[in-house]
């Protein structure tokens, strides 16, 4: 069963959404969050984006954010990042990785996914990962999509 990830800066936000966004459309992959820092390492998801997970009926369990490591990104198929800011960080633990993708690779009007930690747009964020999520289950093979 092929492996994705899904990093943020501290995995207590869009990494998180997206893993469970995910989650809650196929049962395909084995699916995980990481961050690129170790600022929010243990925190569970943050409160105001589980109020959005479940204003969008969107399940989740207490999670620990954790920061990716070397066995995550050998074990991994595909490694999905938010925005240039975690690219930057991702790139610099694993220079020139084929396996390293924005989230919005294949939904061509998002560039990036904001960090609603800083801007307070949960609704706008939750909205917009998962019509990438969605953009990446058509694009990679995925049969069982939940709609």
């Amino acid at each position: 069963m092929k492996k994705i990830i899904f990093v943020c800066h501290g995995n207590i936000c869009r990494s998180v959404a997206a893993e469970y966004i995910m989650k809650s459309l196929t049962n395909n992959f084995i699916i995980s969050s990481r961050a690129t820092s170790l600022e929010e390492i243990g925190n569970d998801i943050y409160p105001p984006m589980k109020k959005e997970l479940i204003r969008n009926n969107i399940s989740f369990d207490r999670h620990y954010a954790k920061q990716i490591n070397f066995d995550d990104y050998q074990q991994a198929d595909y490694i999905f990042y938010m925005d240039d800011e975690n690219y930057y960080y991702l790139n610099k633990m694993f220079p020139n990785s084929n396996k390293i993708l924005p989230i919005c690779k294949w939904t061509s009007s998002i560039t990036e996914i904001e960090d609603p930690w800083y801007t307070g747009n949960y609704q706008l964020v939750v909205a917009q990962l998962s019509r990438c999520v969605r953009d990446i289950l058509k694009n990679i093979g995925c049969i069982d999509i939940v709609i």
